[in-house]
């Protein structure tokens, strides 16, 4: 089967690169023939995905719209593997080139901001179908930014993509949320809930450790610090969590973005003032750094509180039987089983004191604490490469086959 993966990036900027840099290798050693078409630029200065030896490789950017579109079209893919382009014109010529599956990594095509949360007066998950009545909500619940004329760029830019999704033979997403999403907009037909994988370790289960009051709790967040992401909420619930647990709390921050300096400013006034809680801000880190930081923390806190579609970092935490807490919103349930590999907080108000009750439920009792740690790990083998191309390549050869004649 020959295989086109399209997407707009050939750089890793987030999880859809780094998931493709895993999963081409892996159907090129199931006999697939791949070719990667990317929309923009190469940025010289940042990683690139990692494409199998011997795949072709071209880009809008450098070839131009229409001698992209033609190599394409003369490569003769028997499917399409579409991540998503930023322009819904280039990508609709792209669906006519072979039949084509679509795997929905977020909103796309489901909300202007693709967040799905309102911002005001409080954090609140949105449900609602993306359709004109999203104008109504924009500006008096703040779910994107003040310039209308980004609201409605925007606004037609996913209603475009919505119309697109319903020309993909299939819509693969990573959750059961997200399949909900889908089929509230009448995709119900389309959307299969495919498993994510990760790169499981070699390792056969969660090593022993041993907790003492001296060490202390070794707390892990990681991500791109930014409101959504929830940061501020967790520095609010570690001195809740950490007067309950009579514990050092060390906590580290992996990664960057606009709020960084705000946090670090936080955690230094929390630090001065609870002595029981210590902070470390590392910046970018690089794969091996993370699972470095995950294969020694004691528990990974995610406390997004926008709807996550899926959060493989809880599951890459687990392979390490790493424990989790997060809200219980979006994906998040698709890998938290509360009280098997994690808790879940309650995302409703007070977040900081559900997220701290969260957190003390995974550490205070140190039998439970080891059943997480084996629940982690076990949960986690859930979500290897071979679950992951046993749900993906049936949706591949079905597209090809049903679409053979078509093209």
């Amino acid at each position: 089967m020959r295989i086109a993966i399209v997407n707009h990036s050939c750089n890793i900027i987030g999880g859809v690169e780094t998931y493709l840099s895993q999963i081409m290798p892996a159907l090129q050693s199931r006999g697939c023939e791949i070719a990667f078409w990317h929309e923009e630029a190469v940025t010289p200065s940042r990683p690139r995905v990692a494409i199998p030896p011997g795949a072709p490789v071209w880009s809008v950017a450098g070839l131009g719209e229409e001698r992209a579109i033609n190599v394409l079209k003369d490569w003769r893919p028997d499917v399409i593997y579409a991540h998503g382009l930023r322009s819904p014109a280039v990508e609709r010529r792209t669906q006519r080139i072979a039949p084509a599956v679509f795997f929905a990594h977020a909103y796309y095509g489901a909300c202007i901001s693709g967040a799905k949360t309102f911002r005001w007066p409080g954090v609140e998950v949105c449900d609602r179908q993306f359709g004109w009545q999203c104008f109504l909500h924009y500006y008096p619940r703040r779910c994107g930014g003040l310039n209308p004329l980004t609201m409605l760029r925007e606004h037609k830019r996913q209603a475009d993509r919505l119309e697109l999704l319903s020309d993909y033979q299939s819509i693969a997403v990573a959750s059961e949320h997200m399949a909900n999403e889908y089929r509230k907009h009448g995709l119900a037909d389309h959307v299969r809930v495919v498993s994510l994988p990760i790169c499981l370790t070699e390792e056969t289960g969660p090593a022993n450790r041993e907790q003492s009051p001296e060490r202390g709790w070794q707390l892990l967040f990681i991500g791109r610090m930014e409101f959504l992401k929830g940061g501020e909420v967790l520095l609010e619930a570690l001195p809740l969590a950490q007067r309950e647990l009579g514990r050092t709390l060390n906590v580290t921050f992996a990664g960057d973005g606009p709020l960084r300096p705000k946090w670090q400013r936080r955690a230094g006034q929390l630090a001065e003032s609870n002595s029981g809680l210590k902070f470390n801000f590392t910046g970018w880190i690089t794969a091996e750094e993370r699972n470095s930081l995950l294969r020694d923390c004691d528990l990974l806190v995610v406390p997004s509180v926008w709807p996550e579609p899926f959060g493989l970092i809880g599951p890459e935490a687990g392979q390490y039987g790493v424990p989790s807490v997060a809200f219980a919103v979006g994906g998040i349930t698709a890998w938290l089983r509360d009280g098997v590999n994690g808790f879940l907080a309650a995302p409703d108000q007070p977040k900081e004191k559900n997220l701290a009750k969260a957190i003390v439920r995974c550490l205070q009792d140190a039998a439970l604490y080891k059943r997480l740690r084996q629940g982690a790990w076990e949960q986690a083998h859930r979500f290897s490469t071979q679950a992951h191309l046993a749900d993906l390549l049936p949706l591949l050869e079905t597209a090809a086959s049903d679409g053979a004649g078509d093209w």
